[in-house]
């Protein structure tokens, strides 16, 4: 049973850059992604159907929900929230198909949650002001500042080891029925450990960075 992510190959480049299994699986999502977003936009009619339809309704239930947490913020946001959301329902799912996902590394669960932090920083300054935003570590008593640093650096944490450890939770539950019992039963645990699990995850980390960023611009 491998936990580990095992280097693919080396980029020749200054003293060698390696490129692990994560960093494969994820251009192949990216790539996955993008072809999905040409194929489902392109030719759309004013008057929706198909596909385009089932794209639309996605999109207007993201914007609603995100509306109703974000009020005038939503439009700055949902964009971001909406990409991660796509990525991390085929990266926690992809399990199904054999393919170790790339969110049981957790140096991939940890760049997420850096990059929604960043997002959230920035959405606090751009909400206050550089001079609002260093006020925020003070309120509602100068006291609380180092419990607000410490904050900084608690949240990109439990992010990224909620979703790491959840996903590789599965992952080698997953592993460890396939060996057991290899027939029938994994497929069934699947529905749970690879589809169901994968979902819920996604939801969480979209819904807390949206529930940060909500803080921030209040």
């Amino acid at each position: 049973m491998e936990i580990s992510q095992p280097v693919l190959f080396t980029i020749p480049l200054f003293s060698g850059i390696p490129v692990s299994r994560t960093v494969v699986v994820t251009w192949i999502i990216m790539a996955v992604i993008i072809l999905l977003s040409l194929i489902s936009t392109r030719n759309w009619k004013t008057v929706p159907k198909g596909i385009q339809n089932f794209v639309e309704m996605v999109i207007d239930g993201l914007n609603s929900f995100t509306k109703t947490a974000l009020g005038s913020h939503w439009k700055t946001f949902t964009p971001y929230l909406g990409t991660i959301a796509i990525f991390l329902i085929i990266a926690n799912i992809i399990g199904i198909f054999g393919i170790k996902p790339p969110t049981s590394d957790l140096s991939m669960t940890a760049a997420m949650a850096v990059m929604s932090i960043i997002v959230v920083i920035i959405a606090s300054i751009k909400a206050k002001g550089v001079k609002g935003y260093v006020k925020s570590f003070f309120k509602p008593m100068p006291v609380i500042f180092p419990m607000k640093i410490l904050e900084l650096f608690i949240r990109p944490l439990s992010l990224a080891a909620r979703l790491f450890g959840n996903i590789i939770a599965a992952f080698l539950i997953m592993e460890i029925i396939s060996k057991m019992v290899p027939i029938i039963l994994p497929a069934v645990c699947s529905l749970y450990f690879d589809l169901f699990d994968g979902l819920l995850q996604m939801i969480i980390f979209v819904f807390l960075t949206m529930l940060y960023i909500q803080e921030a611009v209040e």
